[in-house]
């Protein structure tokens, strides 16, 4: 099976351990990811907001001091999504109109992963409203994948994934809800983890325009961590987390899986069907029961006309779409009675099978493009079908609010491919732990 060429640099965990051994400072560790981002970025255009300075200061204090068991991330370099808050530095979510609008407050996931010590370097690119699979904008630019500067390295997430793919630092921090942190992992060949809807605070993630008022955690809408391992992103999850987890693990051999290749509404590309097939069949080789069917599963093109329904709405903030309709209270209460449902469907499918693996998007990275994805068209296997239909694989796991950790399983050509290992609801962990022992069946 053939694998993307990854950074061979250490992890967020690991370079904690470094500093705590005396191995290398904060300041040394924070100077070195200086010195990537500027050697790696004038290519690759990830990290757009810097904060060089401010984080050298914050390295100098910590190496006056010592980590502490609350402080696991203690001296780590790391950037985060534009759209989060970071005091004194600028949330535009890509519009040039937002360029001056400063935050004056660190958001929720900032303030915790401060707390156990992480070092915020600056903040890393997005498109306009975090609404397309590039990250391109008029304010930053165009960020260029690792792998292949001709191509997109995801959105709305992109920079944070192509940050940590090309080893200028070891996590970050991002938000999904259609796929914005699963298909920028995919692209980039790294790991990803959307979380249970409602887990990971995103106050302090607000639209410029609601600057200064605070806004609702919107419906479908998470925050995740991006990183190079499963140890990270299960750390990053708990730093992070609203509520306690538990983490269930069980040997490949005992795990039951129900695998979806394709999707109703649009199919898989052979660059990401060969891969997720050659996994699949690593993994029966292994012991594990893979189901490609089940009678058990919800009507997937119905939930993903519910999906783009509810993210229509949730997106628009309630105006009127394209067809100058608005849409009413009662149509969104149904819609939330529709997602119930759902849900119930989704938690009967989970006492069956364990997880269920599917593609993270229909297609591997994608070429740069001018105007967005959804806009246009993707080619699968030949053909071109619409590019919003690639939405179905992020629905899957956003409209029934479940988590879902994407793992890299492969490479066609030089573009990675991921798989995405669903779970029940709040089994964030769990599915972290799976992806990891998937990781290290395929990988071994």
């Amino acid at each position: 099976m053939a694998y993307p060429k990854l950074t061979k640099k250490p992890g967020a965990i690991e370079t904690a351990a470094s500093i705590a051994a005396g191995e290398l400072s904060a300041l040394e560790a924070v100077d070195a990811a200086i010195a990537r981002i500027e050697h790696l970025d004038t290519h690759i255009n990830a990290v757009v907001v810097c904060d060089f300075d401010r984080a050298r200061e914050t390295a100098k204090g910590m190496d006056k001091s010592e980590a502490s068991d609350l402080t696991p991330l203690f001296g780590v370099p790391m950037t985060i999504k534009e759209s989060f808050d970071i005091a004194g530095l600028p949330t535009t979510w890509g519009h040039e109109a937002h360029r001056d609008n400063i935050a004056t407050r660190d958001s929720a996931v900032v303030r915790k992963l401060k707390a156990a010590g992480a070092i915020f370097l600056g903040k890393t690119n997005v498109p306009p409203d975090l609404a397309d699979w590039q990250s391109n904008n008029p304010v930053y630019g165009r960020t260029n994948n690792p792998h292949d500067h001709d191509r997109s390295p995801g959105g709305s997430s992109g920079g944070s994934a192509a940050a940590v793919a090309s080893g200028m630092v070891p996590c970050e921090f991002g938000t999904d809800i259609g796929g914005s942190v699963r298909v920028p992992a995919h692209f980039c060949g790294v790991w990803g983890h959307k979380s249970s809807w409602g887990i990971i605070s995103k106050e302090g993630h607000d639209h410029p325009l609601m600057a200064g008022r605070g806004a609702h955690d919107g419906a479908l809408s998470i925050a995740g961590p991006l990183a190079r391992n499963a140890a990270d992103l299960d750390l990053l999850t708990r730093l992070t987390s609203e509520r306690p987890l538990e983490q269930r693990r069980k040997p490949i051999s005992q795990t039951r899986f129900l695998a979806l290749v394709d999707h109703p509404d649009c199919a898989s590309d052979e660059a990401v069907r060969g891969p997720i097939e050659a996994a699949l069949e690593v993994l029966r080789k292994a012991g594990a029961s893979v189901d490609l069917t089940s009678e058990l599963l919800p009507d997937l093109r119905a939930q993903h006309a519910d999906y783009m329904r509810m993210l229509n709405v949730a997106m628009a903030r309630g105006a009127p779409g394209r067809n100058g309709q608005r849409a009413t209270a009662t149509d969104w209460f149904n819609l939330l009675d529709i997602q119930y449902r759902n849900e119930l469907a989704w938690a009967k499918l989970f006492e069956t099978y364990d997880f269920v693996l599917a593609p993270p998007a229909p297609v591997l990275a994608v070429p740069h493009r001018d105007g967005r994805v959804f806009d246009g068209e993707i080619e699968i296997n030949g053909g071109t079908v619409p590019g919003a239909s690639g939405l179905c694989w992020a629905g899957l796991a956003t409209f029934p609010n479940l988590p879902s950790t994407v793992l890299p399983i492969g490479a066609t050509g030089n573009l990675p491919c991921g798989m995405q290992v669903m779970g029940p609801r709040y089994a964030d962990l769990s599915t972290i732990a799976a992806a990891e022992a998937i990781g290290q069946v395929l990988h071994s």
